[in-house]
């Protein structure tokens, strides 16, 4: 079914970890939130469920009696796990009829909605998909879980009982890559199957010696023992579960990478965009030329005050990526930046920012691998002893197996860049989203449950609008061009996907407009024709309603619009929906300012 998500893109979500849930055993529920009490109980129900089917979700959560238990993706199961989501949807249909507290009402249409849409992704692949189980992936992240800073010390020797699970050695399990290919095997039966995009077989295939070797690393860092010995039949396992895959799927795989009309459809709908595909293009097509024009004067005056001969905001933003910080070094440039946004915050009263600081580190090799994108990991929040989110900053793409040089970023490692970054991921974007769903008591189904592409990336780019007229020039002229990349991707993503414009295409305007260097470009592309189709969409969407729910609290407030208020109220009811968002703040927010 349809399982929680994990990583949270900044320019960028993994199969067992989920986004975070604030009700844990340091979350106060205030007096005019009792209802969170009541709407928890419902939803501690499909929680179980996940936990069930799914043990490293309740691991990634901080429940160590989940440790040493592994998924165990059979058909049989996958058929259970459907038939208990089906009762628990009835139940909660049958519950909406007899609850009379409209929040709780609320929660329960979420959980609803949240068990629907994985009902309707399954149907589609159990009917039409042949799909690509990437073994080297899932286990990896299973194990990362556990062998992880911030998982206490105890809990990282159950990794092994893990690893000695996946590879089947455990008395009772058969190897994950076993149970992968039986699935594959088993949807190949069934007629007018869509194959996997051979082009996304290629590159993750290309991968996984990158994260299978980054297993081995993980274990060593811990200086655990007795790993070594099922990590080598894991290994060989992997190597040849993926030589099966290359040699029985990926000669049938598909040459076109674009989705079907339906599936796109059901991508775009589980990220949050309800919106047409050239409706919304449009909208982006305008909005990237408004920005570039907002961009010139920025780009004139950074020019002038460098000596640069050209003004173009392109040609300002390349000898801005000439100013590299090398290595370990970009991390003191992000934590100094870090400081001076907070200071920017507290200062102007933009948001209340929390006690608790944020965290930044530069990814593994196997995690680039994995995730080629800034982002941000979310802690655990069922059972959290002290454990927090985590900005990551990936650097450079691994080489696939024969390469000698990796395809080099540049677009993170300079200063004027870590300004925006930091706004979306830290704060207060990302980060700052997770600590609040802690702090206010939200109830699990709005900080889990209600979670999509649209909500979530939404105010990340929202962060960045909030905290850009504040940034240095330089700052400022590249916060502008990552929201350029942003409407970019709200009609390239769309337009590959239709056949109107080429990966070529696609790659070509990254490059020349948006200045992304060849390697962002290229995991760009990736995302838009096999990684995430329609996920991109989603930034400049959400955007896009949050800023017009702001500007119509502004109309409606006058001078009694407080930026700061407005702010803490968006982020104390939960990653909820753009339409949940607003009536919230039409119902609750603008009559309570307006008697003040």
């Amino acid at each position: 079914m349809n399982k929680p998500q994990t990583l949270i893109y900044g320019l960028s979500v993994c199969l067992f970890a989920a986004i975070p849930f604030a009700a844990n055993s340091q979350t106060k529920i205030s007096p005019d939130k009792t209802w969170v009490l009541q709407s928890n109980k419902y939803t501690e129900e499909l929680i179980n469920l996940d936990k069930k089917y799914t043990p490293e979700y309740g691991s990634s959560q901080g429940l160590s009696a989940y440790d040493t238990l592994i998924v165990v993706p059979t058909l049989a199961n996958e058929l259970a796990e459907r038939k208990e989501g089906e009762l628990l949807a009835a139940k909660y249909k049958a519950a909406l009829k007899t609850e009379n507290n409209l929040p709780v009402k609320q929660d329960l249409n979420i959980l609803i909605s949240h068990l629907t849409m994985g009902f309707k992704n399954q149907d589609f692949e159990t009917q039409r998909k042949i799909p690509f189980l990437n073994a080297a992936s899932t286990i990896y992240e299973g194990l990362q879980i556990l062998l992880d800073d911030q998982t206490p010390e105890p809990r990282r020797a159950a990794a092994i009982i893990r690893l000695q699970k996946y590879a089947g050695l455990a008395p009772g399990y058969q190897p994950l890559t076993s149970i992968l290919k039986e699935r594959v095997l088993h949807q190949m039966k069934g007629k007018d199957m869509i194959y996997p995009a051979r082009q996304q077989m290629e590159i993750t295939l290309s991968r996984n010696a990158s994260i299978i070797e980054g297993i081995a690393e993980l274990f060593k860092k811990y200086k655990l023992t007795g790993w070594e010995k099922p990590y080598a039949v894991l290994k060989k396992q992997v190597a040849e579960y993926d030589l099966w895959t290359r040699q029985q799927i990926l000669p049938k795989a598909r040459k076109d990478f674009r989705l079907t009309g339906q599936e796109y459809a059901l991508q775009l709908e589980e990220y949050g965009v309800d919106i047409a595909p050239d409706q919304l293009a449009k909208i982006a097509h305008q909005a990237f030329l408004e920005i570039q024009q907002e961009m010139k004067p920025i780009a004139a005056q950074v020019a002038k005050q460098r000596n640069w001969p050209s003004s173009d905001y392109r040609d300002v933003i390349r000898n801005l990526k000439k100013e590299q910080i090398l290595g370990d070094s970009i991390i003191p440039v992000y934590e100094r930046h870090l400081k001076d946004i907070e200071t920017i915050i507290r200062e102007h009263q933009l948001i209340t920012l929390p006690s608790r600081p944020a965290i930044i580190r530069l990814a593994s090799t196997a995690e680039t691998a994995r995730s080629p994108a800034p982002h941000m990991v979310p802690p655990p929040f069922l059972n959290n002893t002290g454990q927090r989110g985590v900005f990551v900053l990936p650097l450079n793409m691994p080489p696939a197996p024969g390469e000698k040089v990796s395809d080099k970023y540049d677009d993170f490692t300079f200063e004027a860049a870590s300004w925006t970054l930091i706004a979306h991921e830290a704060r207060p974007g990302h980060e700052l989203q997770f600590d609040k769903m802690v702090e206010e008591g939200v109830s699990q189904a709005r900080s889990l449950y209600a979670f999509n592409s649209t909500n979530a990336e939404g105010w990340g780019l929202y962060a960045e609008y909030m905290i850009r007229p504040y940034m240095p020039l330089e700052g400022q002229l590249v916060s502008l061009d990552y929201r350029l990349l942003r409407a970019a991707r709200a009609f390239l993503d769309p337009e590959v996907q239709s056949g109107k414009i080429t990966p070529q295409d696609v790659k070509k305007v990254l490059m020349e407009d948006v200045v992304q260097s060849s390697a962002m470009a290229q995991q760009e592309v990736e995302r838009y024709t096999i990684k995430a189709p329609g996920q991109a969409n989603s930034y400049f969407y959400g955007f896009t309603k949050m800023i017009a729910l702001r500007k119509d609290t502004e109309d409606a407030l006058g001078t009694k619009f407080n930026a700061l208020r407005f702010h803490d109220f968006i982020l104390s009811q939960g990653l909820l929906p753009p339409a949940l968002i607003r009536e919230a703040v039409l119902t609750d927010f603008i009559p309570a300012e307006k008697k003040l």
